[in-house]
Formats: C-alpha cells, structure tokens, sequence
C-alpha cells in the first residue's frame, strides 16, 4: 500500500531500500519558498542499524502490514530468549539482536505483541510498565520521603535505574518500558 511522504507517522513500518524499517522520528520540513520535505529517523528491522533519510512531500512510500501474534516470555537459555505464540502453543527462539533494550524487561510469563514479517520476527512491543525486583541498591534513610533523592538501583533483568532512597533491595518497582524510569513501588 503506497502513501504520500507527507501521511508518514512515527511507528509505521515502511519499504526502504529493500527492507522493512520502523519510523523512529519524523519532521515535516517547509524552507521559505523551497519544496518541503519530511526528514526521518529510520530504524532497520532486520539488522537492527539506524539511518536518516530525507523524503520529498511528493514522493510515495511503500506502507508495510506486518502480522502481529500475542506471545508470551517464557526463559532465557544462553543467548536465545524462548517465546510461545498464546493461542497455538508453538515456541520461537529470538535473539539479543533482535530484541535490543528489550531484554532487560522481560521477565518469565509477561505477555507481549511480536512482530512477523514474511513469516521472521522483526520487533515485540512491551507493555507500557513492567514490575521488576530491586536486586541491589544502596541502603536508604530511614527518614526517606518520596521527594528525596534519587538512589542507582540494579534490578533483577540487570537494568540499572535511578529509584527514589526509600527503596530498598527485594522490593519490586514498577518500572516505565519506553523511558526506563521508576514508577512507583509495588505493594
């Protein structure tokens, strides 16, 4: 399905250069009595590489529909994370490439959209939060409020955060997925 340069939005998945690459950023650009153009930050969904490619308003772009299955995390064994598709129970092996910052949200039985472009995983889509345990982190005050400072904490996937003193490590904080920024703590 074509579209004008112009009808780009960041998210879509789009045919460039033989591959399928994901809209990071995008800008509509319109100098002075120049042509405008829309200037995007594209990210490769096979090798993982990003790029900038400036697309004239007129120009048409390839849209790509890729097919999206609800799988569910379920272990890590060397370097291979193990997903199963919810509904038909088959299992797919992913790799750290393919995943990126992902890996370090992922915990056994969270439940995730993955991406398939003729018939290979591309991308997951994480929830927007994900509860992970504090494995270490500095001991707070005992007169710690919630507008005090911030504290280095690593959590239990190794992500390492800023969290607020009064959290101390077993506790699990809820933690945002696309900023990498506490939450909250949760009960």
């Amino acid at each position: 399905m074509s579209v004008s340069a112009t009808q780009l939005r960041v998210g879509m998945i789009i045919q460039h250069r033989e591959a399928p690459h994901r809209i990071m950023e995008l800008t509509h650009v319109t100098p002075g009595n120049w042509r405008g153009f829309v200037r995007t930050k594209l990210r490769n969904l096979r090798s993982g590489l990003q790029t900038e490619y400036r697309f004239r308003s007129e120009e048409q772009v390839e849209r790509i529909v890729l097919d999206q299955q609800e799988m569910e995390y379920l272990y890590q064994a060397g370097n291979d994370y193990h997903f199963m598709n919810v509904e038909t129970y088959e299992q797919i092996v992913l790799s750290p490439e393919t995943l990126g910052e992902a890996v370090f949200y992922l915990t056994p039985n969270l439940r995730l959209r993955v991406d398939f472009y003729e018939g290979q995983p591309v991308a997951l889509s994480l929830p927007k939060t994900v509860d992970l345990q504090v494995k270490d982190t500095p001991p707070g005050m005992k007169t710690a409020s919630a507008a005090s400072e911030m504290k280095p904490a690593t959590l239990e996937t190794g992500l390492e955060i800023r969290v607020p003193s009064f959290v101390s490590t077993g506790e699990t904080v809820r933690v945002d997925t696309e900023s990498g920024e506490y939450q909250s703590r949760v009960k």
